[in-house]
Parts: structure tokens; sequence; C-alpha cells
């Protein structure tokens, strides 16, 4: 399972990992920043760069397609390997979050220069269609979509990215929506004749700033940056820059938006209801599937999930943001219909049932749960409903 950081089609879960690799080769060379170009807060990211290598008096360029044409979560880990090592020094506007920090790679990343996130989002003039009463649109392989599946009996309608989830809403496809914000400040801007009201996401997969992240070569620069993002905050120029994209200040749970009724009915992406309910056995499974499920895990999920499932570029499957003390929302079939659809992000479906059940068990023995005699299968674990809470193991 893995984002490196999937706004549009993911991340996530979750976005492709990446391995920045410089090509800067002096100090007073120009350096070339990169943005991706999909991205809705690619202008910001432009203008945001700009204003702080001036700030820190380092010659640079913005390199308009470094990264080709693919938006944050859609370049490939052989399109950056190729790209960055040739075009790019420095990528602005590389998210970052405490579920998903990329610390495990060779990045360095700057102070963050705006928090962005996940929100919920409804447009109180659109006229819904009679079936948008009761849907929920989410991006596909976002965290958008991990954010929606931990409600109670959510059936969503699963968009290819963040421009499309928003426009599901402001055409009344929709009656609400979980998107990347920056996606909604794009579209105001673009169509200033709509608007929406703007909610908070409460989970800890909405959370996330937007950095500066420097290869081995232009790591040196990195302190520059943060004395210049510094300077920038203490004299207001970085809030002019990123006012109109900063999130609102409302601590309003979203959760009350997306406990609504709910039926199936047939979507142009898919369909995932996950029901909450207490008192459920978890699914068995033996111990030799958790020693292949780790083998698995290891050779397709590690090196963004962490070694230890700590979460590098994509969140973290271990501990309270993925499987709290009590109270969780995320079920055991919710998380393993994601896991089967959208991972690993390269391949995403690619596995076989069996070895997404033997992940699954790996994933759940790893967060207390202990092995029985009973064999997990894919359908046991797809039709789990037990909140993933801590087992009673740890």
């Amino acid at each position: 399972m893995n984002y490196s950081i999937r706004f549009t089609r993911a991340a996530g879960m979750l976005v492709a990992c990446i391995v920045l690799t410089s090509s800067a080769s002096a100090s007073n060379a120009v350096v070339k920043i990169c943005t991706f170009p999909g991205s809705p807060s690619a202008a910001l990211d432009r203008s945001v760069a700009q204003a702080v290598f001036a700030r820190a008096k380092i010659a640079a360029a913005v390199v308009s397609h470094g990264i080709g044409e693919g938006d944050d979560d859609g370049v490939s880990l052989h399109e950056l390997d190729k790209t960055l090592a040739r075009d790019c020094d420095v990528i602005a506007g590389f998210p970052r979050s405490a579920i998903a920090d990329a610390s495990g790679g060779k990045m360095q990343f700057s102070r963050g220069y705006l928090r962005a996130g996940y929100v919920s989002i409804e447009a109180p003039d659109a006229e819904l269609k009679d079936t948008a009463k009761h849907t929920v649109a989410a991006t596909y392989a976002s965290p958008a979509q991990l954010i929606a599946v931990q409600r109670h009996d959510v059936t969503l309608d699963l968009e290819n990215t963040s421009a499309s989830t928003v426009v599901a809403v402001a055409s009344g496809r929709a009656q609400r929506a979980i998107v990347w914000y920056p996606a909604v400040v794009a579209y105001r801007i673009a169509h200033p004749q709509h608007s929406f009201t703007v909610t908070t996401a409460d989970s800890p997969y909405a959370d996330w700033h937007l950095t500066f992240a420097f290869g081995a070569r232009t790591a040196a620069l990195r302190t520059r940056i943060d004395n210049a993002l510094t300077s920038m905050t203490d004299d207001g120029q970085l809030q002019v820059l990123t006012r109109q994209w900063t999130l609102p200040a409302q601590s309003a749970s979203v959760s009350r938006y997306l406990d609504v009724p709910s039926k199936a009915m047939p979507m142009r992406s898919g369909i995932i209801k996950v029901a909450n309910e207490a008192g459920i056995e978890p699914p068995t499974f033996e111990q030799a599937q958790t020693t292949h499920g780790k083998t698995l895990y290891s050779s397709s999920c590690a090196k963004c999930h962490g070694a230890q499932l700590q979460g590098v570029t994509a969140p973290a499957l271990q501990g309270p943001s993925f499987a709290p003390p009590s109270n969780s929302h995320l079920t055991v079939g919710g998380i393993f219909t994601y896991m089967e659809t959208n991972m690993p992000a390269d391949r995403p479906g690619k596995m076989k049932d069996q070895d997404y059940a033997d992940i699954m068990a790996f994933l759940l023995m790893s967060n207390g749960y202990k092995p029985g005699s009973g064999k997990m299968t894919a359908d046991s674990a797809r039709a789990s409903k037990l909140p993933l809470n801590a087992g009673p193991g740890r």
C-alpha cells in the first residue's frame, strides 16, 4: 500500500514513492526548481518558490516540464529517476504529513510554507440529481477515499482526479465530497460564480503541509530557505502569497456530514460501503499466513510504508492513526477492500487474492491480533465489519 501523496489518483490509500536525485553541480549554479504540473497548487508553488529563493538570494529558475506532464501522484518512480536527475534540483509543493513524511528517503525538506489538507465540501446552490442525495464523492486511491471509508454506512462515488471530485459536487452529481483543499481553491479561481461550504476533516490522514524537497547536492540550501521562510512569515509576505489557499479556520468534524443514509447504486468508478458494528469477532488467520504476508509486505509495501510499518511516503500501518485503542471507524473489510483495489500503487489490484489476505493477516498481527487455526481468505477479510482497533494482544 502506498501513496507519495496522491491527490488525484493515488498514495497514499494512498501515491507513488518519490526519490529525489539532484542535478545541481555547483553552489553558484542556477538552481532548477520543479513543481508537479498537474497539481492544483502548481501556480502557488511557483510563486512561493520564486519569492523564497529571491529572499534567500539564491539564483533559481522554475523548470516548466521537469516532472513531465503528470501530477504529484501520477508520476512513476521510473519517470522521476529520469527527469529529476536531469532537470530538477528542488521540488516545490512536496506534501508531507505526520503519517507520511518521506523521512525514510534521501530527500531533505524545508519547513512547510502552507498547511493544506483534505476537507468536506458541499455546494449549497447546486441542483442535486436524484441519486446524488445520498452520494459522497472522493478521489480514487487517495487519502480522501481512506478518510471517507472510515465513516459509517458510506456510499462513495470514486472520482479519478481531485478536480473531477470538486465537479461532482458543483454539478449536483454528489451531495458532498472529501477532497484536497487546493483543488477547491483552483476550481473557485476558474469558476468564481461557484461557492462551497467547507468543513475540515477530522482524520489523521487529512492534515498535510507543502514544502520544498532537496536532493543531496542542494541539501545545503535548506537552512537558507528555512531562514527565508521565517523572514517572510515575520514580515507577512508569505501570508500575502498564500492567503487565498489557506485552509478555513474551522474545527467541526466531517463525520456529521458523512453519516447519511446510503443505498447501493451504480457509480462510474466504483462503490465501497463500510458499516461499523461493535461486538464482531475478528476474522481468523494462521501464523504461516503472517510469515508469508510479511515477506510480501517487505517486497511490495515497505519502501513507502516503512520496514516497521511506521510510514515513510505513505501512511503508517501500525499505531493509533491506523488502529486506535478504541472507537475506530476503519474496518477490516474497508481497509482490505481499499488495499485490494488500490495497492500496490505501481500495480494496483494485480496481486493474487490470497496474497492480499496474507498481507492483511500480517497487518492484523502487527496491530495486536493473535493468529488462530483458521486461514484468512480474501472473502472473509472483505466481509469483515470489525472496527480496526488495536488488538487485545498489544
